[in-house]
C-alpha cells in the first residue's frame, strides 16, 4: 500500500490507518484531522467496502475508519470479510446521529467492529463548528487509543516470538484495596470504548434478578443510548431502559444515562431519585461516569458496588476512589479482556480497585457479591 503522508518519526510506533468513505470530502476531512498527529500515517483511502477489503493486508493497517453507507459494497458487509483477512485490525465505524444509525452502529459491533464515531452535524453553522470540533478531536483520539491497542499486540507477539514459550505465569496485579465487603445496595457500571460488546457479556452473565437497581453510564449520543438499552434488555433478566428525570430506583431495575445527560443519585427521604443534568462535561464526556460514582459514594457509601469496564482516557477513575474512601467496593476489567484499558487501567493505578478480573467472571462475581455477608466481612 502507497503512504498518503509522510512518516512518523519511529515507524515502529506509527498507527497506519485505512480510510474508506464514499464521500471524498469525508475522507479528505479524516486526513486532514489524523495527518496532525505525527503518530498516524494513511497508508490507504478508498470509496467503498470491496475496494477496502482488496486493499487490506494482513499486518498492513492497524485501524480502519468505516463508513456503513456506500455504494457496490457497505460497511455491514464489509466488516467481517475485513476480519477474515486480518483478525488484529480495529475497525472504527463512522455512522449517522439517527435512530437508524445509532441501530445499524450496535449491529457493526456485534460483526466485530471495535467502536464507532458519529459524522458531524449541522456544518457549516455555529453548532456546526462546535460539532466539527468534537468530532475533529474524537476521531483522532479514537484512532490513537485503538491504534496504541493494537500496538501493543504487536509488541507482545514481537516479544513471544523473541523470547519462546512463556515458562513463568504473569504475576497478578496489586491491589491497594483491601477485600472487605457489605452486601451490594447499588450496582453502578461506567464503560466507554468496547463497552456496549462488555455490557451485554455482563448483564448476560448475571442470572436472575438483582434485589438492588442497577445503574449504567456508558459514553454515548442520544438515540445510541435508547438502543444500548433495548440491548441490555433483551439479553439480561432484569428490565433495563433510559433513565428518566426524578424516578424512584426501584430493585432489580437497570437504568442507563442517557445520551447528553449526566445522570447521578439524590436521597429522596428513605428513597433516592435519579436526577438527570446537562451540567458541563466531564472529562470531554456527557454523560460522564465520575458524576455517577460520586453520587452513588455519597447515597450507598459502603454498600455500593462499582464496575469500570473498557474505556479509553480517565473517566470514572476519580469517582471510583470517592467510592472506595467511603467503604464501597470498585472492580475492574483486566486489560486482556478490554478493548482498550484507559478507564479500567486508571481506577486501578490511582488506587480505587479491589478486584480486576477478565470480563467472563464480572458477572459472576456480582451474583456472588450479593450473598455476601453484610458486617463489613468476607
Amino acid at each position: 500500500m502507497q503512504s498518503n503522508t509522510q512518516v512518523a518519526a519511529d515507524p515502529a510506533r506509527t498507527i497506519r490507518v485505512m480510510l474508506v468513505d464514499d464521500s471524498p470530502i469525508i475522507r479528505g476531512m479524516n486526513a486532514r484531522f489524523l495527518d496532525k498527529s505525527e503518530n498516524v500515517r494513511i497508508v490507504a483511502s478508498v470509496s467503498n467496502g470491496e475496494l477496502a477489503v482488496q486493499k487490506l493486508e494482513p499486518g498492513a493497517v492497524d485501524v480502519i475508519v468505516l463508513d456503513i453507507e456506500m455504494p457496490i459494497m457497505d460497511g455491514l458487509t464489509a466488516i467481517p470479510l475485513l476480519l477474515q483477512k486480518d483478525r488484529s485490525v480495529k475497525i472504527l465505524m463512522s455512522s449517522t446521529l439517527t435512530q437508524r444509525g445509532a441501530e445499524v452502529s450496535f449491529k457493526a459491533l456485534e460483526l466485530g467492529a471495535a467502536d464507532f464515531i458519529p459524522k458531524p452535524s449541522n456544518v457549516g453553522t455555529a453548532d456546526g463548528r462546535d460539532a466539527l470540533d468534537s468530532y475533529r478531536r474524537e476521531i483522532v483520539e479514537k484512532v490513537l487509543c485503538l491504534g496504541a491497542s493494537k500496538l501493543r499486540l504487536r509488541d507482545r507477539s514481537r516479544h513471544l516470538a523473541a523470547s519462546g514459550p512463556v515458562t513463568k505465569p504473569t504475576p497478578e496485579l496489586t491491589l491497594a484495596r483491601p477485600e472487605v465487603w457489605a452486601v451490594p445496595r447499588i450496582l453502578a457500571v461506567g464503560s466507554s470504548t468496547g463497552g456496549p460488546q462488555a455490557l451485554l457479556q455482563v448483564f448476560r452473565d448475571i442470572k436472575g434478578v438483582l434485589d438492588f437497581p442497577v445503574l449504567i453510564t456508558q459514553h454515548m449520543p442520544p438515540h445510541f443510548t435508547e438502543i444500548l438499552a433495548k440491548h441490555i434488555n433483551d439479553v439480561s433478566e432484569m428490565v433495563c431502559r433510559e433513565a428518566v428525570d426524578g424516578e424512584l430506583l426501584e430493585p432489580g431495575r437497570i437504568y442507563v444515562a442517557p445520551g447528553d445527560f449526566h445522570m447521578i443519585v439524590k436521597a429522596d427521604g428513605l428513597k433516592n431519585r435519579i436526577s438527570l443534568n446537562q451540567d458541563p462535561p466531564e472529562n470531554y464526556c456527557r454523560p460522564a461516569v465520575d458524576p455517577m460514582f460520586r453520587s452513588v459514594a455519597e447515597c450507598f457509601g459502603k454498600n455500593a458496588l462499582c464496575v469500570v469496564l473498557t474505556g479509553m482516557g480517565r473517566d470514572g477513575a476519580k469517582g471510583a476512589k470517592i467510592v472506595a474512601d467511603h467503604g464501597g467496593n470498585v472492580i475492574a476489567q483486566d486489560e486482556k479482556t478490554s478493548v482498550v484499558w484507559g478507564m479500567p487501567g486508571a481506577a486501578y493505578g490511582i488506587g480505587a480497585c479491589s478486584k480486576v478480573l477478565p470480563i467472563a467472571e464480572i458477572g459472576p462475581f456480582i451474583n456472588n457479591a450479593t450473598k455476601r455477608p453484610n458486617d463489613g466481612t468476607r
